[in-house]
């Protein structure tokens, strides 16, 4: 399966929970303010796409953030993304909330961050994944880099990756790709 090592596409069958940071991975990280207050953020539709084949698969999807913003509620609403943690500083304690509310091991989830406060998280996950914008102390504990930038289609890289090593690519495209 393309240049993955045997490592990553054992730990990608594993996975049952997909959890996202926001900010640097389902974005470029830069926030952008308004004149009246409000916030924007790019996300990038592959990933969005992306995500909603997870969903189609049967994985479950958690975003996992340390800001609250409208815009993410929205977006995750869009998705339909399974469960939302905004405010979220300790993001290792987050893990074993997302591991007990979805009934599976730390093993079985997929965790994609890219700053320090994602390290805790990262260190505690089946698999851990990486934007290569990421800072070197979040690169040195990933199993993963992706070659796509957050914000640039790094998630769907992601979970295209766990649908081709779990064999369900083929089940959850082939509406899109029949003759």
């Amino acid at each position: 399966m393309e240049s993955y090592s045997n490592d990553i596409i054992e730990r990608a069958k594993k996975i049952k929970v997909m959890v996202m940071d926001v900010d640097g991975v389902l974005t470029d990280g830069r926030l952008i303010y308004g004149s009246y207050g409000d916030e924007l953020k790019n996300f990038h539709v592959n990933d969005g796409l992306g995500i909603m084949l997870l969903r189609k698969a049967g994985l479950k999807t958690v975003i996992l953030t340390a800001k609250a913003s409208g815009v993410v509620k929205r977006r995750a609403k869009h998705l339909k993304i399974d469960k939302v943690y905004q405010n979220f500083h300790f993001k290792g304690d987050a893990i074993r909330k997302v591991c007990r509310k979805f009934r599976v091991k730390p093993e079985q989830v997929c965790f994609a961050g890219d700053d320090l406060i994602d390290v805790p998280a990262l260190k505690h996950v089946g698999l851990a994944v990486c934007p290569p914008n990421a800072m070197e102390e979040v690169r040195a504990v990933t199993h993963l880099v992706t070659r796509k930038a957050g914000g640039q289609g790094a998630v769907r890289e992601i979970c295209d990756l766990i649908l081709k090593a779990q064999n369900k690519w083929d089940a959850v495209t082939r509406i899109y790709l029949k003759d």
